[in-house]
């Protein structure tokens, strides 16, 4: 007598329906909408209020909060959704992944129940700020310093490539602050307000067609309440690092969707577009390297699967390996489909009518954020080969 159990490389039934949910929803705004709010300035806010609404956004977060209760497999499969009907949100990645994961394992009740609900319903989004001008990836040489004032804390430094700002409420800032007992500084986490007096920010000109702007940070003696601070200020980068393994599964989500969109349009491209009486996609130069992509990206997808299984099972170091391969995986499919599906498309692919060239520069941005994908071999080459460290 045998007893059917769910293979582990398989979603669960409930999954697959809110992928299902999360695709019908987006499809009803569609890459041509999100492209035409992207070129006139505009934002998305629509579509990020339905799926709030909905109850998607907070998927990952605790229901006594407003959220689904759900993992961050949930969240990054209506992630990768959106991303899929042409419709990425790159504050998904920060405001509810990142953001709701720190907030939500180490604020306290009073934290939770003030930044949470609004994190869930899309009403208070929050972006996230790690990146310097002079630290880059190296996340050590953060200057931003936090010193207290009585019993509130002062910031100053400055950030860099920080996405959605200006739809943002707050920002969870990574600072340094001294150690009392030794004198070295130690990260912590700190909820700045957009509106703070002393906080600045101005937008970077970017070539990536996108309603979310980066932007820099200009941090100005700050001046904060003590309850700013999240988690404890001897955490250090556990607590740091309880986000960024979610960001990283986000990511890959991310760029497996835009993936899946390009390789979509590319195939249903070939499927009509007849040259030398036949449908181009019966030709195996056509055929062959779309192939290839749909291998390349269902890999990249079951290893960010596994990493979400493994970050929701408790296990940081397992997910921190699997996550970063993940977002390896997925970035180099993403570039590869969308370069696949502009070749596929001849002229047409370097059409604004087509769509298909910003696919190019927004699907490279995954090989250099959260995380490049050298740092992601120097992590695998030390942790996973046991190889001397090189940097």
């Amino acid at each position: 007598m045998s007893t059917y159990t769910q293979p582990a490389f398989t979603e669960s039934p409930e999954r697959i329906e809110l992928r299902k949910q999360v695709a019908k929803l987006a499809g009803r705004f569609g890459r041509d909408w999100f492209t035409e709010k992207a070129r006139a300035g505009e934002k998305t806010t629509e579509l990020w209020l339905e799926i709030g609404k909905a109850g998607y956004l907070g998927i990952n977060i605790a229901e006594e909060y407003g959220g689904g209760g759900g993992g961050i497999g949930d969240i990054a499969a209506v992630c990768e959704e959106l991303s899929a009907q042409g419709c990425p949100l790159l504050l998904m990645v920060v405001s509810p992944a990142i953001c709701g994961t720190i907030i939500g394992r180490y604020g306290t009740e009073d934290q939770k129940q003030r930044w949470l609900p609004g994190l869930c319903d899309g009403t208070g989004t929050m972006a996230f700020a790690i990146t310097e001008p002079d630290a880059g990836t190296n996340s050590h040489n953060i200057t931003t310093t936090a010193r207290r004032d009585g019993d509130g804390w002062v910031l100053k430094g400055q950030k860099v490539y920080i996405s959605g700002v200006d739809e943002a409420d707050n920002i969870l800032v990574v600072a340094r602050a001294e150690d009392a007992r030794t004198g070295k500084l130690k990260a912590c986490l700190f909820v700045v307000p957009t509106d703070a007096p002393g906080l600045e920010y101005s937008p970077i000109a970017m070539e990536i067609v996108s309603p979310e702007l980066q932007f820099q940070v200009f941090i100005a003696d700050v001046q904060l309440p003590a309850d700013a601070l999240v988690g404890d200020e001897d955490g250090g980068l556990v607590q740091l690092f309880a986000g960024l393994n979610p960001e990283r599964i986000m990511a890959a989500a991310f760029s497996t969707g835009l993936a899946r969109f390009a390789l979509d349009r590319a195939a249903a491209y070939a499927k009509e577009r007849t040259v030398f009486e036949a449908p181009i996609g019966s030709h195996q130069g056509i055929a062959h390297p779309l192939a290839q992509s749909h291998i390349e990206i269902e890999l990249a997808r079951l290893m960010t699967q596994k990493a979400a299984a493994l970050y929701d099972a408790g296990d940081d170091i397992g997910a921190g390996e699997a996550a970063n391969m993940a977002k390896y995986a997925a970035a180099e499919a993403a570039c590869d489909a969308a370069d696949r599906a502009v070749q596929t498309h001849g002229g047409n692919g370097i059409t604004q009518e087509y769509g298909m060239a910003g696919l190019l520069v927004a699907t490279r941005a995954g090989r250099i954020a959260p995380v490049s994908r050298e740092m992601i071999l120097n992590f695998v080459a030390m942790h996973s080969l046991g190889l001397p460290k090189s940097y």
